[in-house]
């Protein structure tokens, strides 16, 4: 048992059991043992790989978008290029690199980064440094934080971080997934609440869920979605969201632990693992609506990218290619847009001020 999960039955003994929300709040981001606070989790080397790093063509069409959206919204200058958890910055070092050509954009652009990450902060800066893109990023711990002003805002694989309540339905009606202490290893158990009156939380659409069903909610990602709608719509600008989960909100249990690239235990040594959940995009519209925002999609990701250019980005970068470098730029192309890898679980949602056209890639 690791020095947080100790720290969790010691709050538990006192508290009672957390929810989920709070447990994962507690892996991910707790100051000095959680997962996001002391490590790069990225790359072969890390936990998992994000679409940024599988190719530079992601990075690049994103970057084109939001310099086809900013030139919609009149070219304001200046506009809040925002990215939501960077990583190591590669997305953004793509996109810049793909948009220097573009006028004005680059002049007009003042870079914020919302980012916990100590350890990841660094990366980013190294990135962009080395690739002599952009100077002086301003960082923040939460997007509360950022500036007033019209905003291009970035979030890819951030929601689904975002901590999830969930909610199981019984024969009496629902009962709340917590975690409480266990005498056994690993130390800690999911146990259900006394049955609760139907919660607000929980969608209308998961109201029929069946017996022994799972109902998942983020009230963060939700209240995040609400706050960017009403940023785009007060001040201008647009949001683009890249997750994967089902486009429409449905039940089941997603809740999930990865290390070291394999599936692990979502409850054995917190702050070692990720933990994710998938993203409801038909809740994350509405709210993002309810805050004041066009909602556009959820499209599937690979539809997206084929759109914004995907084929012929590929089929310029094999021009110049060696025999080694086509095979890895053709398997990049089919891992970020077939169906059977990352095509059509991941989904593209956007966020923008009404007055705006149809976004790049929606139409």
């Amino acid at each position: 048992m690791n020095a947080l999960a100790e720290l969790l039955r010691r709050r538990i003994a006192v508290r009672g059991p957390l929810t989920v929300a709070e447990y994962m709040t507690e892996a991910l981001t707790h100051p000095k043992h959680g997962y996001y606070a002391r490590r790069d989790p990225l790359g072969l080397s890390g936990d998992f790989v994000t679409a940024p790093e599988i190719s530079q063509m992601f990075g690049e069409l994103i970057g084109l978008w939001c310099a086809v959206v900013w030139q919609s919204m009149g070219k304001p200058s200046p506009v809040l290029l925002v990215e939501l958890g960077p990583g190591r910055g590669t997305l953004l070092g793509d996109a810049l690199r793909a948009t220097r050509d573009v006028p004005g954009f680059h002049q007009a652009v003042a870079l914020h980064l919302v980012e916990i990450s100590r350890t990841l902060r660094e990366r980013q800066a190294e990135t962009l440094g080395k690739a002599n893109l952009f100077r002086d990023p301003t960082w923040h711990d939460g997007v509360a934080d950022l500036p007033d002003g019209p905003s291009l805002i970035l979030a890819n694989e951030f929601f689904d971080a975002l901590p999830i309540r969930q909610f199981q339905r019984v024969a009496e009606g629902w009962r709340e997934r917590l975690v409480d202490m266990d005498d056994r290893p690993p130390g800690l158990r999911f146990v259900l609440s006394p049955v609760i009156p139907l919660s607000p939380l929980i969608p209308n659409a998961l109201h029929d869920t069946p017996i022994g069903g799972i109902a998942e909610v983020s009230p963060a990602g939700l209240s995040l979605a609400h706050h960017i709608g009403d940023k785009v719509a007060r001040f201008g600008g647009a949001a683009l969201i890249l997750d994967y989960g089902p486009a429409r909100t449905t039940s089941g249990d997603t809740l999930q632990a990865v290390r070291g690239h394999r599936y692990h235990d979502a409850l054995v040594d917190p702050g070692n693992a990720d933990l994710t959940a998938y993203v409801d995009f038909q809740s994350l519209a509405r709210a993002g609506e309810e805050g004041g925002a066009a909602a556009f999609g959820p499209m599937p990701q690979g539809d997206f990218l084929v759109r914004l250019g995907l084929n012929a980005r590929a089929e310029s970068l094999l021009i110049a290619a060696d025999n080694r470098q086509a095979r890895e730029i053709r398997a990049a192309q089919q891992r970020l847009a077939d169906p059977a890898q990352m095509g059509t679980l991941f989904k593209v949602l956007a966020l923008q001020n009404k007055t705006l056209p149809t976004p790049p890639g929606f139409d």
